[in-house]
């Protein structure tokens, strides 16, 4: 079975379009230590190492570890709890990648970091790793921080450099591209929003043909920013 895991605040369409992929929704409950506007976003409240372990922040619920359990995962808890302050609402928001794993990892989660020591760690001062990045297969990132985009051309990851903006994040003024999507499959990535309505959507779409990815749009209207969409199988 296929689960996605997506902030509780999915409209129904985005909702239904998900249901008539296949998957089984996984909703995150939401932390009221983080600001209103990220308070249920996946990427800063868990993080995926691989099918059969998820990190969650320390104080998520627990019916919701309960239900992940009974899918087969091992859920570990996060050394730290949130905390609405930058940068400790953080602790969980980095890119994980087949052999690199990108974060400000001066703040990263001790038994996150744990998990990841055997590939190439990349440090950047940019908290909001997973936020800014999407990734489209281990060898292509798409991101609107230059850091990010300079030190993965190095590592010879190809990367589609984005300014900022033109990104719904309600109660704020603009979200991230890497929250507004993820990878649900190999080659299909599922965006909230249609690139149509994007400012870049164009430059979006010729990098997603180079790499032969195909984008799901689960609504019709402009991107918003909902936390990336995580899944896994069981």
């Amino acid at each position: 079975m296929k689960y996605i895991f997506v902030d509780y605040r999915i409209t129904n369409e985005e909702e239904t379009n998900l249901l008539k992929l296949g998957y089984k929704i996984l909703k995150c409950p939401p932390n009221s230590s983080l600001y209103e506007a990220v308070c249920g976003h996946p990427d800063m409240l868990m993080h995926i190492i691989d099918d059969k372990n998820i990190v969650v922040h320390r104080d998520m619920d627990i019916n919701f570890i309960n239900t992940l359990r009974s899918l087969g995962i091992n859920v570990l808890l996060s050394s730290s709890s949130l905390i609405y302050k930058y940068p400790y609402d953080i602790i969980l928001n980095a890119v994980n990648l087949k052999n690199f794993f990108i974060h400000y990892i001066k703040y990263t989660d001790t038994v996150l970091l744990d998990k990841i020591h055997n590939k190439k760690i990349i440090n950047v001062k940019q908290g909001y790793t997973k936020c800014s990045t999407a990734i489209v297969k281990d060898t292509a990132l798409i991101t609107s921080d230059k850091i990010i985009a300079s030190v993965m051309e190095k590592e010879n990851v190809d990367v589609l450099l984005l300014p900022p903006g033109d990104i719904i994040l309600p109660g704020l003024d603009y979200g991230f591209i890497g929250g507004c999507c993820g990878m649900i499959e190999e080659n299909k990535i599922a965006f909230y929003g249609d690139l149509k309505y994007y400012a870049y959507g164009k430059e979006v779409m010729n990098f997603l043909h180079k790499h032969d990815v195909e984008p799901i749009f689960l609504s019709d209207g402009k991107l918003i920013d909902r936390g990336s969409i995580f899944k896994v199988e069981s």
